[in-house]
């Protein structure tokens, strides 16, 4: 077995093909959580056929993609804001609230405080307990908010447990976060892929709460990561304005303008997707529950995580043994809160589930 103390990321195949000797194309990516039907047809076709829209600029403020975003969300265009990916408006917001303290729910993603600390704030997390199956308890939680407090950030559904919140806990922590004087910035980039995604998105609060801000992005569900295509959903006017203001002019380019005004609308891929996923990650969740060596954790993203129950293996270990059948899985011994007997993968085409299954319970 290679030694090493590297933790990867799903889109870090070039330290894979480095350490591990295998080409990046030859494997199969369990760790990047990214729709494996790829880019839909349509969209290879939209593109191709527009490429000349690269000559012109695009409209400064998006209006035709806000539509199409707004229509495919349910709200109105002058609620979305877009910005390069998801990252690009995770940082204009956390620059325009300015946080001295933010309270995170975790284990989540990383990126949260790195943005926070970058503007000079701190992060506390409010752990998920292994206990309550990696599920909020919205009673305790709501007893740690208070007024010294001024963001809280919730991934829903959440990296690494894909776990989730329903938008009637979501309203009972609005009301607690208005009470405060808390601001709250919602990650929704796996609602897409959940089969209750109408009972969790929280998007119709946006009507009712100005304290609220949803991000979501192209990069998972519609298998465009390059794209850099994200939006955000907001009530809020003047944060709307705040955003729009500091940001700089034209950063989605002209294709991805394309490339959302045909992905927003191509029903087809969009049902084919969420059959595809509902339908195997409930047979692989019903799989692992049966088998004594792990405990599997009810996911509502196109992912789930992991708990290794036998005690001479580790998280590494399944991670090595993977990687050497040119699959990629997430060693999540790096996510706060949990350790080296958790990893997580997500939902691949049948045959690629299959054949990590044969791996991972070998």
């Amino acid at each position: 077995m290679i030694k090493h103390k590297d933790h990867f990321h799903g889109s870090d195949l070039e330290k894979i093909e480095e350490i591990y000797g295998i080409k990046k194309e030859e494997i199969v990516s369990f760790s990047a959580n990214v729709n494996p039907l790829g880019v839909s047809p349509l969209l290879r076709c939209a593109l191709s056929e527009k490429i000349d829209a690269i000559t012109t600029y695009p409209d400064r403020e998006y209006t035709s993609l806000r539509k199409c975003i707004a229509a495919y969300c349910g709200t109105e265009y002058e609620n979305v804001i877009v910005g390069n990916g998801s990252t690009e408006l995770i940082s204009l917001f956390i620059q325009i609230e300015h946080p001295k303290k933010a309270l995170v729910i975790g284990p989540t993603y990383s990126e949260y405080e790195r943005e926070i600390a970058l503007g000079g704030g701190t992060t506390l997390y409010y752990p998920l307990k292994e206990s309550d199956n990696f599920k909020l308890n919205v009673e305790d939680f709501l007893t740690h908010l208070n007024e010294s407090i001024d963001l809280l950030v919730i991934c829903n559904p959440n990296n690494p447990t894909s776990s989730s919140i329903r938008r009637g806990e979501m309203r009972h922590i609005l009301d607690a976060c208005k009470q405060h004087d808390i601001y709250v910035m919602v990650d929704e980039t796996y609602v897409e892929f959940a089969d209750d995604m109408e009972e969790i998105s929280a998007v119709p609060l946006t009507n009712y709460y100005n304290n609220i801000v949803i991000l979501r992005g192209t990069s998972k569900f519609f298998a465009a990561p390059g794209l850099r295509l994200g939006y955000a959903v907001t009530g809020n006017r003047d944060l709307i304005e705040a955003i729009n203001t500091r940001k700089n002019p034209w950063t989605i380019n002209s294709l991805a303008v394309v490339a959302g005004e045909t992905m927003f609308r191509d029903r087809e891929y969009i049902e084919q997707t969420k059959r595809l996923i509902s339908s195997e990650r409930a047979r692989i969740f019903d799989l692992l529950k049966k088998n004594p060596d792990f405990k599997v954790y009810e996911p509502s993203g196109n992912f789930m995580l992991v708990r290794i129950l036998k005690e001479n293996v580790t998280s590494q270990d399944l991670f090595d043994r993977a990687i050497r059948e040119k699959m990629m899985i997430r060693d999540c011994s790096t996510f706060p809160f949990l350790d080296n007997k958790y990893v997580r993968f997500c939902i691949m085409k049948r045959e690629d589930n299959d054949r990590l299954l044969d791996c991972l319970m070998r």
